[in-house]
């Protein structure tokens, strides 16, 4: 379905045509992870007329008992029917929805009003929009119990190594019935994992559409009886699964990026913005890596940047600009490569679009581009060179964050205070563990 409705009128339509029984609301708790529930058919005209409540209290991030009314309002531009579900006259299909208080009010909670804020500013700022190409890798394993992978295939391997080649496919029509656009599929650089990419997009639809994706994948591999997985590093030695974010703002139709008589092909908006992501990273890396998992997929020598600064070719840089071609000004653009495909995707774009600005509107100065392999200089050099590193350990990163100003202006106080605790404490439930690697290396010595 590539013509998006628009109107409740538009859903209601779509429903008669396709025998539409059942409506599933989408949204997500602050972590990122999919909420949804249920209603019938006949109900849509009292969800689109004041929304549909629901109990928001066991939800993670959102308010306790005592005031745990929440109003589900459905956008129906998001309207599409489930590929996966039974279409014999008991169709299901899905609408994202805005969570608000009963007073009608965006819920200070809601991951997807954190986004629209952003885009608000930007707005604001006189940009059109904020677009996103975020490329999403995962593995699949036999099941959810262990880590037994399907093939030992290699990056764009097309042969038997390849077990996913099907699925894969699968995925992708599935993906493009939900009005996704798909510019490659393809097997990873580890066994077992896979890649599909998606077409760029306003951030706030990207969103959406990641958090599609990620259902998408899994449901996918669990008609074949797999299990999909976007955790970070799942195997010791191989490379973890990346979110290299492409990102750019367009204004009155064109690149705000571009500049032709740049020696880059960077307007000044375009090195500010980057300059803004690199001086916030630091502080923003607990959203998009936000789980302990997160920070053994961010080591040197597995292709995931830990090293603040910005390249054009080399992609042991945090950022990489993509060498521009002739004739496509459009495509000028950055690349943030430290995003994990596990972060909350609204969280993630609203971090990474209000540091943009920030740079825009305090004219942050871009450094010299660093062609050369960072893995490759010692500590000294690279602290000569003024290079920062990102945190070791989520416990660095959300000390890093709850002293960020700009992360908490843009979560706003609600969630950044819930983020904080919640992580905290994660790595607080991480840091007592005694693991088998501990047990293996010091029982029999100490």
């Amino acid at each position: 379905m590539s013509d998006r409705p628009q109107t409740p009128e538009d859903v209601k339509a779509l429903v008669a045509e396709n025998n539409i029984r059942f409506v599933r609301l989408w949204f997500t708790d602050i972590l990122g992870q999919l909420k949804s529930f249920s209603i019938s058919a006949e109900q849509l005209d009292d969800a689109f007329e004041g929304g549909m409540g629901f109990d928001g209290s066991s939800i993670t991030g959102f308010n306790a008992i005592e005031e745990s009314d929440m109003i589900a309002m459905p956008d129906a531009t998001t309207f599409n029917v489930l590929p996966w579900r039974p279409e014999d006259g008991a169709g299901v299909a899905r609408m994202f929805a805005d969570v608000q208080t009963p007073e009608g009010r965006p819920y200070e909670g809601d991951p997807r009003h954190v986004l629209r804020r952003a885009e608000q500013r930007a707005k604001d700022m006189g940009f059109d929009v904020f677009n996103v190409g975020p490329e999403l890798e995962y593995y699949l394993f036999k099941d959810n119990k262990g880590t037994e992978v399907l093939d030992e295939g290699g990056y764009f391997d097309l042969t038997t190594l390849d077990a996913g080649s099907d699925v894969r496919r699968d995925t992708v029509l599935a993906l493009e019935r939900f009005g996704i656009d798909v510019e490659y599929s393809h097997h990873e650089t580890g066994p077992s994992q896979h890649e599909i990419d998606m077409r760029y997009a306003s951030a706030l639809k990207m969103a959406d559409d990641c958090m599609t994706y990620r259902i998408t994948v899994k449901e996918y591999a669990l008609k074949y009886g797999w299990h999909a997985t976007f955790m970070p590093k799942p195997l010791f030695s191989e490379n973890g699964s990346g979110m290299h974010t492409h990102q750019s703002l367009f204004k009155d139709g064109r690149n705000a990026f571009y500049d032709a008589d740049d020696k880059y092909f960077l307007s000044d908006v375009g090195k500010a913005f980057i300059a803004g992501q690199l001086r916030h990273a630091r502080e923003i890396c607990s959203i998009f890596a936000q789980w302990v998992n997160s920070y053994k997929r961010l080591v040197p020598g597995y292709e995931a940047p830990v090293y603040v600064a910005w390249s054009r070719r080399n992609r042991s840089a945090l950022v990489r600009v993509p060498l521009y071609h002739p004739g496509k000004e459009n495509a000028t653009r950055m690349e943030l490569r430290a995003p994990d495909p596990a972060c909350n995707p609204y969280l993630t774009f609203a971090v990474l679009l209000q540091a943009g600005l920030e740079g825009i509107e305090r004219g942050y100065e871009l450094p010299e581009p660093m062609e050369k392999n960072l893995y490759h200089l010692s500590p000294d050099e690279r602290r000569r060179l003024g290079i920062e590193q990102l945190p070791e350990t989520l416990g660095e990163a959300i000390e890093v964050t709850a002293e960020s100003e700009l992360v908490l202006r843009t979560l706003g106080e609600h969630i950044f205070n819930r983020y904080i605790e919640i992580k905290r404490q994660e790595w607080e439930d991480y840091r007592v563990q005694v693991t088998p690697w501990e047990l293996e290396r010091y029982l029999s010595i100490l």
